[in-house]
C-alpha cells in the first residue's frame, strides 16, 4: 500500500517534470547549511533525506505540542539512480509501496538506507560504472554535471559566497550553498559505491521548512551539552565528547554548525559551515549570532522579538517532555532576509495570484489572497524555528530503549537559555 502523504507530495512535482518511468527526479537542497547526509529538494514543499529508522518512527511519534517547532513528516519514498537519454546520472524517487514485499531492515547510523530492488525495472546507464571521483570542496557548477541531468535546474537567483577559514570572501559567487554541494558528492559517493546490487534507498519525506522565504537566513545549531546516543560506541561517545569540550556546546549547549545570511549591500549570502562553529569561543559565539542578525546594511532590529518568542515558547515545550533526549539533534532558526521596506519582488512567482484569480469575486472560487497593493507593506519580520534530526533521540518506552532518563532535556534547555540570553544581551545593546 502507498503511503498516503507520498502521493500527496507527488502532486507536486508535475511542474518540475517526471522521469520516463514516474519518478520524481531529485536535486542537492541548495538551502543546506549543516549536516552530514545530503538534503534533496523533492518539491517546492518538500525535501528528502536518507531514512535511519529511528528518526522516522520519532518523527511518528512526536507529541502534540512539539509538531510546531518540527518539519512535517510526509512518508517514505524508494530512491535509485537512473541514466537518462544523454548518459547524465539521476536520483529518482519513487512511492513507496509496502506490497513489493520488501525487507525490513533495522540501519544503523553509518548505514545508508537501502532496499533490494523491486519489481519495477530498473534502467540504469552504464556511464554508473564510471570513476567515480572522490568527494571535495569544489565550489564549480561544472562539477555538478556529473551529479544531475542537464534538464535538472540547480540554480539561485541569489548567488551565495563562502567565507573562508580568514574570514574573506572567496573570489568565486556560485548559485548554491556550498555546503549542500559537499553533502551530495559524499552522499552520491556513498551511494553509487554501492549502486552494484540494484540497491532503492528508502528516503524520508520532510517539509521544506523555507519555502515560504524569498530569500532565508538560516542558522543551524547543534543543540545540547552531549552529541552521542545512548547506543553510541565508546570510541564515538569519546570523540563526540571531545567536540563538546573543545567547541562552546559544554559551556553554552549550543554551537553553531552552519549559517548563511542574505547580504542587502552585496546582493548575496555569507556561509559558514561546523568547521567554523567547532572552533568559536563563547565571545565568538555571540559574534557569530550577531553577524547573523545583520544584513550587511543594518542589524535586524526588527527580527529579536519574534524569534525570542518562538525560543521561549519551544524552551516551555521541552522543559515539560519528561525523559525525552535530543542528542546530536539540531534547531533551525530562518528568518526572511528581503528588505522588509520592500514590496516588489516580494511573493515569489509562484506564489501570485494569475489574472483569472485576480479578476474573481471574493465571492467566488478564489483560493488565494489577492496580490498585494503597490502601497502595501508586506509581513515583516517574519521568523521560524524548528527542531531537525532525531536519529539518536529517545523517550521513555520508545523502541524498547533500555536507558531511561529523568526529567526533560537540560542539555537542550541549557542551549536554549544561552540563546535567549545572548539575543536578548545584542538587543539591549544596540537599541
Amino acid at each position: 500500500m502507498c503511503v498516503p502523504h507520498t502521493m500527496e507530495a507527488g502532486k507536486h512535482s508535475a511542474s518540475q517534470g517526471q522521469s520516463s518511468h514516474g519518478g520524481v527526479p531529485l536535486e542537492p537542497f541548495i538551502h543546506q547549511v549543516g549536516g552530514h547526509t545530503s538534503m534533496m529538494r523533492y518539491d517546492d514543499h518538500t525535501v528528502c533525506k536518507p531514512l535511519i529508522s529511528r528518526e522516522q518512527r520519532f518523527y511518528e511519534s512526536l507529541p502534540p505540542e512539539m509538531k510546531e517547532f518540527t518539519p512535517e513528516y510526509k512518508g517514505v519514498v524508494l530512491v535509485c539512480f537512473e541514466g537518462d537519454s544523454d548518459g547524465y546520472i539521476n536520483l529518482v524517487a519513487y512511492p513507496y509501496e509496502e506490497s513489493e514485499g520488501l525487507d525490513h531492515e533495522e540501519l544503523s547510523e553509518r548505514d545508508q538506507p537501502r532496499r533490494k530492488h523491486s519489481r519495477r525495472s530498473l534502467h540504469r546507464s552504464s556511464s554508473e560504472h564510471k570513476e567515480d571521483r572522490p568527494a571535495h570542496d569544489s565550489e564549480s557548477n561544472d562539477n555538478l554535471q556529473e551529479l544531475k541531468s542537464p534538464r535538472l535546474d540547480l540554480h539561485s537567483d541569489v548567488p551565495f559566497q563562502m567565507l573562508d577559514s580568514n574570514s574573506g570572501l572567496s573570489s568565486e559567487k556560485i548559485s548554491h550553498n556550498p555546503w549542500s554541494l559537499r553533502c551530495h558528492k559524499q552522499q552520491l559517493s556513498r551511494m553509487r559505491s554501492e549502486s552494484k546490487d540494484r540497491k532503492l534507498y528508502k528516503f524520508l519525506l520532510l517539509e521544506n521548512v523555507v519555502h515560504h522565504f524569498v530569500y532565508p537566513c538560516i542558522l543551524d545549531l547543534k543543540m545540547g551539552t552531549r552529541q552521542h546516543g545512548d547506543d553510541a560506541s565508546e570510541e564515538k561517545a569519546a570523540r563526540q565528547m571531545k567536540k563538546c569540550e573543545q567547541s562552546t556546546s559544554a559551556t553554552l549547549g549550543v554551537r553553531v554548525c552552519g549559517m548563511q545570511v542574505y547580504q542587502m549591500d552585496t546582493g548575496h549570502y555569507l556561509c559558514r559551515n561546523k568547521y567554523y562553529g567547532r572552533g568559536l569561543s563563547i565571545e565568538g559565539f555571540r559574534h557569530a549570532l550577531f553577524q547573523f542578525m545583520h544584513n550587511g546594511t543594518q542589524l535586524r532590529k526588527d527580527l529579536f522579538e519574534p524569534i525570542l518568542g518562538k525560543l521561549c515558547s519551544l524552551k516551555a515545550v521541552l522543559e515539560r517532555q519528561a525523559s525525552y533526549r535530543f542528542y546530536s539533534s539540531s534547531l533551525l532558526i530562518i528568518y526572511e532576509g528581503k528588505d522588509p521596506e520592500s514590496v516588489d519582488g516580494w511573493q515569489k512567482p509562484s506564489e501570485l495570484p494569475s489574472e483569472k484569480e485576480k479578476q474573481a469575486t471574493v465571492l467566488g472560487s478564489v483560493e488565494n489572497p489577492p496580490a498585494l497593493e503597490p502601497h502595501t507593506r508586506p509581513q515583516c519580520g517574519r521568523v521560524d524555528v524548528r527542531m531537525i534530526d532525531f536519529a539518536h533521540s529517545t523517550f521513555k518506552g520508545f523502541r524498547d530503549d533500555q536507558t531511561v532518563h529523568d526529567g526533560p532535556d537540560r542539555g537542550y534547555v541549557l542551549g536554549l537559555e544561552s540563546l535567549i540570553n545572548i539575543l536578548q544581551e545584542i538587543r539591549n545593546e544596540n537599541q
